[in-house]
């Protein structure tokens, strides 16, 4: 009886210690996962305004194939600014994680673009071919990213 209380004993704190762990690793991971929410909506706010703060240095980027770049420009602007709001929302979060990724499938033909006419000049930053080709291999890592916080 004795041995078996012991070993009972032994068991549930070695249980508890198991629950503390891994609530504490949760407990990290979720604000792992805050943190990283966070620097998502910002990027993508200052991103969505920069749009209208600059809008020269994406009218120059906009492929000469697609019609409209002065609106095509307000559009990503826009989008930009509301997916980043919506992620802020559990409510809206997964609607504004599809939106985002979907932006980005189409802002392809744009860093493809900026790959074949680099090195390019976009206001004071020159767009070399390395840094077009980071841009460009970036982009599946930001979709990965927002899906990540879809729920």
């Amino acid at each position: 009886m004795i041995i078996n209380n012991v070993f009972s004993s032994k068991k549930s704190h070695i249980f508890t210690i198991s629950f503390i762990n891994q609530s504490i690793e949760q407990l990290k991971m979720r604000i792992f996962k805050n943190i990283s929410l966070a620097i998502l909506v910002i990027g993508y706010l200052v991103a969505g305004a920069n749009h209208f703060i600059h809008p020269q240095s994406y009218y120059r980027i906009i492929p000469p194939y697609l019609p409209f770049p002065v609106i095509l420009n307000i559009l990503a602007g826009f989008f930009e600014v509301l997916f980043a709001l919506m992620l802020i929302r559990l409510k809206t979060r997964k609607f504004a994680s599809y939106g985002i990724i979907l932006m980005l499938i189409a802002f392809l033909p744009v860093h493809i673009t900026m790959l074949i006419d680099a090195p390019i000049k976009l206001g004071s930053l020159t767009v070399t071919p390395t840094i077009a080709w980071i841009r460009l291999v970036l982009q599946p890592v930001l979709m990965l990213w927002a899906w990540w916080h879809r729920k």
